[in-house]
Formats: structure tokens, C-alpha cells, sequence
């Protein structure tokens, strides 16, 4: 209760938590709220790219299809994507860490070099790499997102053990026989756990930004509606030169509020988690 009264003391964590809220909800309520028939190309009652009506609160795309249920499906994929991403990335990056810190000598060497060279190799060239010579889909996204972004985590994750096997109770654990095991799980990773939760919100909106590239170079399932594969077909459909600002518009806010509230939520953590980040 306290971590939760001191985070209603950051407005814009308040603000991005509540953003979050809302489109979780849709994303998840979107089934139940909207027709999924109206997805089908076959079964669209638009013209092409009408703008905003009365029918259409925010226009259609080429194929006569609604752009605001097409946002709101979106919305499942890149929210589906940027988690299940994320959570890969901070888990190899955690483990990675963790191990690198604590045991240290020649596993902690060959673990920090191959986590420099991915950090050396754009994240973003290697996931086009993974998902060109994988299957087409939403889990060699998820595969191409998070086996390429792992390494800023473990670099995190292995400072931070590193100081927290520094402190006395670490040195006094060990003397009364604690093993690797004990002194990881009951010691070092609860102090750990704080920056992986901050790092775990913050991941998540670059996550989504990458989806979203990958999506917009045709590297996303084909069949599946995404905030990135909307951005595609309306520069592919010509709605820029027709001035059909309603097909560019909704799924670019989409992904720009979805990380910016990651972010606010993200920072207003960091501050609860971390004393010294606290305002006076």
C-alpha cells in the first residue's frame, strides 16, 4: 500500500497508468464491442477511403473496412507482441545478469563479451534477419523482438547484482553455508527485481516500436491486424497522395500514446522504487 500511495503522488504516472487501462480494455473487450466480420475484405459495407462519418467515426480504408475497428484490433497484436517481446528480452536478460555477476571469472567474461557484440550489431537489423528467414508470423516476431534485445538488460541486471552481492548480509549468508542457489533466490534477486520491473515497463514501448517497423516492411503475419501493417497498406493504398490523413493518423497516435504511457508509468516506478529519485 505504501509503493501504491506513493505512486499516486507522480500525476503523470497516474496519467499513463490510466492510458494503459483504457487500451488494455478495448484491446481485450474488442471482441465483444465490435463485429469481427467487418475485418473481411468481402463482407465491408464502405466506399474506399471515405473520410469520417456519422458511420464511420474515423474514415475507411482502401478496402471500404472500418480504420476504427481496424485500430482497435490492432491494438491486440502490437499489445500481444510488445509483452510477450519484452518479457522474453527480460528474462534472457535477467538470467544472463544474474549469472554474470555473481559467479563471475571466465563464465561472467564469455557472457559479457557475447552480450557486447549484440550490443555492437543493430537490434533492429538482426530482428529483420531472424524474421526473414523464419516463418512469417506473430511468434517470429515475438522470437525476432526478443533474442535481439536482451543484451541492454543484462548489462543492467549484471551491475546491479554486482552491487548487491557487495553488502554485508550477501558475505554473512555465505559463511553460514548458503549456496548459489540460496543466496540468488533468497538474496540477490529480490534486490535485483526492482530495475528489472522499471526496465520491464520501459522495454515494453520499444518493443511495440519494433513490431510496429517490422510490420510496416511486410515482415508480419499477412493475416493479422496490426498498428504497423495499417501504417503499410495506407502508404501502399496511396491514401498520402489522396490526403486520407484518417488512415495515417489513428494507428500512428496508437503506437505514440501506447509508448508514451509505458514511459510515464515507467518513470513514476523507477521513482518509487528507487528512494534517491524521490521528490522532496
Amino acid at each position: 500500500m505504501s509503493a501504491w500511495r506513493e505512486y499516486t503522488r507522480h500525476r503523470t504516472g497516474l496519467v499513463g497508468l490510466g492510458a494503459l487501462v483504457l487500451i488494455v480494455a478495448l484491446a481485450v473487450l474488442a471482441p465483444l464491442i465490435t463485429d469481427p466480420q467487418g475485418l473481411e475484405v468481402t463482407k465491408a459495407t464502405g466506399g474506399r477511403l471515405e473520410p469520417p462519418s456519422g458511420q464511420f467515426w474515423l474514415g475507411t480504408d482502401e478496402n471500404g473496412r472500418s480504420v476504427l475497428l481496424l485500430t482497435l484490433w490492432g491494438a491486440r497484436v502490437s499489445l500481444l507482441v510488445g509483452l510477450s517481446a519484452t518479457l522474453l528480452s527480460i528474462s534472457i536478460g535477467t538470467v544472463v545478469g544474474l549469472v554474470a555477476g555473481h559467479f563471475g571469472g571466465l563464465a561472467a567474461a564469455a557472457l559479457m563479451r557475447v552480450t557486447d557484440f549484440f550490443l555492437v550489431l543493430p537490434s533492429l537489423v538482426l530482428a529483420i534477419a531472424l524474421s526473414t528467414v523464419l516463418d512469417r508470423g506473430v511468434g517470429t516476431i515475438v522470437l525476432a523482438i526478443g533474442l535481439t534485445s536482451w543484451p541492454s538488460a543484462a548489462r543492467l541486471v549484471r551491475a546491479q547484482t554486482l552491487t548487491v552481492s557487495a553488502r554485508p548480509y550477501i558475505e554473512r549468508s555465505r559463511a553460514l553455508g548458503g549456496g548459489h542457489l540460496h543466496v540468488i533466490g533468497r538474496h540477490v534477486l529480490p534486490g535485483v527485481l526492482p530495475l528489472v520491473f522499471v526496465n520491464t515497463t520501459l522495454a515494453v514501448g520499444t518493443a511495440i516500436v519494433a513490431e510496429s517497423t517490422l510490420s510496416f516492411l511486410g515482415l508480419g503475419d499477412p493475416t493479422e491486424v496490426s498498428w504497423g501493417a495499417m501504417l503499410r497498406a495506407a502508404s501502399g493504398s496511396g491514401a498520402v497522395t489522396a490526403g486520407a490523413w484518417w488512415y495515417l493518423v489513428p494507428p500512428g497516435l496508437a503506437i505514440a500514446g501506447v509508448v508514451l504511457a509505458f514511459t510515464l508509468c515507467g518513470r513514476a516506478l523507477e521513482s518509487v522504487l528507487n528512494p534517491r529519485l524521490r521528490e522532496p
